[in-house]
Order: C-alpha cells, then sequence, then structure tokens
C-alpha cells in the first residue's frame, strides 16, 4: 500500500513538473520570438535592448522626453527629468517612493545615453573612414 502512494506522489510531481517545464520553454520560445521581431526591424530603437532591458521608446515614456533625432539629444533635459523624477521617487524621503521606479528610472537614463554614445562613435567612424586615419604623433 505504501509503495503505491509513493508512486502516485511520483508520477504526480513528475507531471506538474513537466507541464511547468513545458509552459517555461513556450515563454521562452515567446520571448525569444518577440526579440528576434523587435531586433529585425531595423530601428535605432531596436539595437541594445539586451543591456539594460528596454527599447529606446520606452525609455523616453518613462522620462518624458523626445527620442535622439540622427543620435543627439539634448542631455540636459534628460538629465533634468531624471534627478527630478529619481527624486521623487526617492523612499526615505517622501516616505510613499519605490526603489523599483527609481530603477526604472536609472535604466531609462542609461539606456538613452548608451544610444547617444553609440550615435557618437559612428560618427567619429564615419569620420575618420572621410577624413583618413590620422594616428595621434607624440614628440618626447
Amino acid at each position: 500500500m505504501a509503495h503505491r502512494i509513493i508512486a502516485q506522489i511520483v508520477l504526480t510531481g513528475g507531471r506538474v513538473f513537466g507541464r511547468a517545464f513545458a509552459e517555461a520553454y513556450k515563454q521562452a520560445q515567446a520571448s525569444s520570438q518577440y526579440a528576434k521581431a523587435a531586433g529585425g526591424s531595423g530601428g535605432p530603437g531596436a539595437i541594445n535592448t539586451s543591456a539594460s532591458g528596454m527599447t529606446l521608446d520606452e525609455a523616453c515614456r518613462i522620462l518624458n522626453v523626445k527620442p535622439p533625432q540622427g543620435g543627439t539629444t539634448n542631455m540636459e533635459s534628460v538629465m533634468e527629468r531624471f534627478k527630478k523624477l529619481y527624486d521623487l521617487n526617492e523612499p526615505k524621503k517622501t516616505g510613499g517612493g519605490s526603489f523599483y521606479l527609481q530603477s526604472k528610472i536609472l535604466r531609462a537614463r542609461e539606456r538613452i545615453e548608451a544610444e547617444v554614445r553609440a550615435a557618437e562613435r559612428k560618427a567619429q567612424l564615419e569620420k575618420e573612414i572621410k577624413e583618413g586615419w590620422k594616428p595621434k604623433m607624440y614628440k618626447d
């Protein structure tokens, strides 16, 4: 009798684990396909989402700023919005703030900065290609 109960417990546990594994696999597959579709759109907002975990569009909506046009944006307004929102969500100062919201605000700022840095690097590379590479010469 005891062996029958143990066998039922093992089989039931195996079924539960199998279903959970199958569901997790389906979600991972759907997430992978979504990321591939977002990356394949070719837009500048689709790049570098894995570093911060958010798209450029989402970052701009969080900070309520305009997306970078041609890789340039007013970083002063981005930093101003960042500081204001970050301070408003300080849990210790306001009592009603949220660490989660603070981290989303921080990631949004980092995502916009990464987009601007990537555009600056690309512009610098294109400038070097256009003008030719000029190594820096140091005189001793």
